[in-house]
């Protein structure tokens, strides 16, 4: 298979005959989804074999006269020359797309191991978006970041607005490089309350950007961009420290202040030293683990569970509650959930926005809730932002939830504050739990 340069000249000549000729030429971009997780899962000798395997499937699906280069890594190219010009090709290009990405999709088997792996692809066309060849590899690059962003195993064609976006996204990254050291990163607390009787119990932890001249920037946009790299590191251990920071401050004037969630990435959890170091940060700010939980996605769960299993427990042993994050939208099935020391599930918003007006949502909670209790797990309900989402999860028996019905995340001397109160007697939230009637639910279509 062509390397980058020898793929850049086929690509050239295919150019100049297009112009020649008056035909069109399409160029797609392909690169896999976290194909770094089967490097770090499996070991980099059965990630080149997944390569091979890819390799071939590739050239399996595709006309003979289809030049396919692998360009790095995992990033692969190929393109469909000899096109109409006066015809638009998108719709025959995105199926002959959902091809590759449905093919990719199967399982691979390497070294007696299963591997499941989606790609990502972009689609620039010729002459339309570029006429030259750098222009149409940057623009077919832009369109794939763009898939990838939308969740991946999907296809994107270029559209000029993409390479904003992605100086943005380069700008972003720089910046954010710079953002633990300029004291730019914030912890916010999202308080977590006890529906029977309206107390905050604990609250979880939220980490924010507020990066001069654009405000708070979400995790969601920044959070990717640090896992691309090592700075995910150095982030997590931030915000152990300042969590941890801020609870030895509570403790001062509140000797309880509950339990406090803070969300683990997979590469954080894949550091070697990760347990070392968090039992260094507790012991530094003489917090206990037991005051802490630790929120992992099923996705986390599931991409090495041997592993995992093993990491766990040793949390477990600490002291650490742990948790899995919006529970309901990953693939862990009942038996691999009780094999993990998992304390609490925590029902994802998706579920709870609808569920006092759906059928299908308040079947889904209420499994969920029922689920929790068959294994003795503490159940929260997330996003909660109606009365009526409340008194529908307090009537089913969820007892724990968070959102903003509750009020918006606050910094840390606001819950101080709001932890003050309650400790001198009355619940926070004690108005809020007044029965209410619930309407009738919506029975989907």
């Amino acid at each position: 298979m062509p390397n980058r340069m020898q793929f850049q000249h086929l690509l050239q000549q295919a150019i100049a005959r297009a112009r020649r000729s008056q035909r069109s030429l399409a160029l797609l971009y392909l690169d896999l989804d976290r194909f770094k997780e089967v490097n770090d899962t499996f070991g980099h000798a059965a990630g080149d074999r997944t390569l091979e395997i890819l390799s071939e499937r590739l050239t399996r699906n595709l006309s003979k006269d289809t030049v396919i280069g692998r360009l790095a890594g995992d990033e692969f190219a190929m393109f469909i020359d000899d096109l109409p010009m006066d015809v638009d090709n998108r719709a025959s290009i995105g199926n002959l797309a959902r091809t590759l990405l449905d093919e990719i999709s199967r399982t691979f088997y390497v070294n007696q191991q299963e591997v499941y792996l989606t790609a990502s692809v972009g689609v620039a066309i010729c002459p339309y978006d570029a006429d030259n060849v750098i222009d149409l590899i940057r623009n077919a690059d832009a369109a794939m970041y763009h898939s990838k962003q939308n969740g991946g195993n999907s296809c994107a064609f270029y559209v000029p607005e993409m390479n904003a976006a992605a100086v943005e996204r380069l700008m972003l990254k720089s910046k954010l490089r710079r953002a633990l050291e300029r004291d730019e990163l914030v912890i916010l607390y999202q308080s977590k309350v006890d529906l029977r009787n309206g107390r905050v119990v604990g609250a979880e932890a939220l980490l924010r950007w507020r990066l001069p001249g654009h405000g708070d920037i979400s995790p969601s946009h920044f959070i990717p961009l640090a896992e691309e790299t090592s700075l995910i590191l150095d982030i997590g251990e931030w915000v152990l420290n300042r969590v941890c920071s801020d609870y030895r401050e509570w403790q001062k004037t509140v000797p309880e202040p509950g339990r406090i969630a803070i969300n683990l990435s997979l590469r954080q959890l894949k550091q070697g030293s990760f347990i070392a170091r968090c039992r260094s940060v507790f012991r530094k700010h003489q917090v206990s683990p037991t005051c802490f939980e630790l929120e992992v996605t099923e996705t986390t769960l599931m991409t090495d569970p041997k592993r995992t299993i093993g990491l766990l427990n040793e949390l477990y042993a600490m002291g650490l509650n742990l948790a899995i994050d919006d529970f309901g939208t990953g693939y862990s099935s009942l038996s691999a959930l009780q094999q993990f020391p998992i304390g609490t599930l925590k029902i994802d918003q998706s579920f709870v926005r609808d569920v006092a007006v759906d059928s299908d949502d308040a079947a889904i909670v209420r499994t969920i809730i029922d689920m929790g209790k068959s294994l003795d797990i503490e159940v929260i309900a997330e996003g909660v932002e109606a009365c009526e989402q409340l008194e529908f999860l307090r009537k089913h028996g969820c007892y724990y939830a968070q959102g903003r019905l509750f009020g918006d995340a606050m910094e840390a001397s606001k819950m101080l504050g709001i932890l003050s109160k309650q400790a001198g007697g009355a619940a926070h939230h004690g108005a809020l739990c007044v029965p209410t009637v619930l309407r009738p639910l919506r029975l989907s279509s």
